[in-house]
């Protein structure tokens, strides 16, 4: 009886592990880059040269 239940465990992490390569491997998992630009004021600067 408590071999069969180390087996199903063995299965479930086997199993776990074959989905967590196979998502890592053919999911898109990068992101998607665009160039933001925002203006800002520095305290205590000069506005110029």
């Amino acid at each position: 009886m408590g071999r069969i239940i180390v087996q199903i465990i063995v299965a479930i992490l086997v199993l776990g592990l074959l989905g967590i390569i196979g998502y890592a491997y053919f999911g898109d998992l990068t992101p998607v880059q665009s160039e933001q630009r925002q203006s800002i004021t520095l305290p205590g600067g000069t506005s110029g040269n």
